[in-house]
């Protein structure tokens, strides 16, 4: 029997659940418990209150971050909304936890908390069910200077902390659409710092090397497993150049014309390697021994062993090529292939000129 994946609450929702405690108390005199709030899908959610609690002049309220069956970081985490009745109008403000936008290309201006619009509509629907027109919002997440480190948030330029968020109020568990989807804003806020060409590496491997041949960490993009829909997303913002930089286990398969490169959607490591291998003379012995080995770093060792590190850059041929034949020539593709031990192992004839640099100008990284 297939199992039902409970559905949660985001963070921009616990802040709203806040908000409604928080007015229900300094309104009507009474701490709730539980709230019920309505999702910007019409979904409607009972959220409890873990602390309600009036101050001098407003209240606060505590809420438990649920994420049910999603692998959310926030999950068990503490939201904690204080909330002043004041003004006209809602005013935004960044606690303990929570980041401030610091580069353009997201979804709000420079400077602004990093709590995002749909978090912000829903704050903004509880205050006009009470028919209150100007608050004083601070949502803090005491977690959540530590758990930033684990996200994106760095790269996209939210300092400090988590961003507040939730398109709807609902959290679902996460869908791959989702995740591929989370990781588009990167090239916004890449575009939006001026790179016209980007670095996309699929791993912390491709990142490291990237950031060791002086690539800006700005036009550095992750790309996961998804290295076809990135491309798909930079052509349809028209970036001019990608340059792919990863782990020859990675890119190989791109090689092989496999652009979603997680091995249970399929593997042709280790095939490629022998097939380029066999055409630039390896052995019909050591070919064996390739489609053999446990891993493309095995395989590797096999290549260098005869002499041939000539095919590495045949693949990184192959695999700008497949690349710009998969977004049908409206980005150009330059490729940089490296080991696990920080090894270039070889790039195509656009890397070369774009960096100006051979795999043979690349030193061994210092080893503590």
């Amino acid at each position: 029997m297939k199992k039902i994946l409970r559905g949660g609450w985001t963070t921009g929702a616990c802040a709203a659940a806040g908000v409604k405690a928080a007015l229900t108390l300094l309104t009507a005199g009474k701490a709730v418990d539980a709230v019920e709030l309505t999702a910007l899908d019409g979904t409607r959610l009972t959220i409890p209150i873990a602390r309600v609690e009036k101050i001098s002049d407003g209240a606060t309220v505590e809420v438990i971050k649920f994420s049910g069956d999603d692998p959310d970081i926030t999950n068990g985490a503490s939201v904690i909304t204080t909330v002043k009745i004041f003004g006209d109008e809602i005013i935004f403000r960044a606690g303990i936890g929570v980041g401030h936008i610091t580069k353009a290309g997201l979804q709000l201006p420079i400077g602004e908390p990093a709590i995002n619009p749909g978090p912000r509509q829903l704050i903004r629907n509880v205050a006009a069910d009470f028919n209150v027109r100007g608050l004083v919002v601070e949502i803090s997440i005491p977690a959540g200077v530590e758990l930033a480190k684990r996200t994106l948030n760095p790269v996209l330029g939210v300092e400090g902390g988590l961003s507040v968020i939730g398109t709807t109020g609902v959290l679902r568990p996460m869908s791959e659409d989702a995740f591929k989807n989370s990781l588009v804003p990167q090239i916004d806020v890449a575009l939006a710092a001026g790179h016209r060409t980007l670095i996309f590496v699929p791993g912390k491997i491709g990142e490291t090397i990237a950031r060791r041949l002086g690539f800006e960490v700005s036009a550095i993009i992750q790309t996961s497993n998804f290295i076809g829909f990135m491309l798909e997303a930079a052509a349809d913002r028209n970036v001019e150049r990608v340059i792919l930089c990863g782990h020859i286990g990675k890119l190989v398969k791109v090689a092989a014309g496999i652009f979603h490169t997680h091995n249970r959607i399929a593997d042709a490591r280790l095939e490629t390697l022998a097939a380029y291998s066999a055409a630039e003379g390896l052995p019909a012995a050591d070919v064996q021994k390739i489609l053999d080995a446990n891993t493309a770093e095995d395989a590797a060792q096999i290549i260098n062993a005869n002499g041939l590190q000539r095919v590495y850059k045949q693949i990184a041929r192959r695999v700008s090529l497949r690349a710009e034949r998969f977004v049908f020539g409206k980005i150009k593709v330059a490729t940089i292939l490296v080991d696990y031990a920080g090894n270039v192992l070889g790039l195509d004839e656009a890397a070369e000129n774009f960096i100006g640099a051979s795999p043979e100008q690349f030193a061994q990284p210092e080893r503590n």
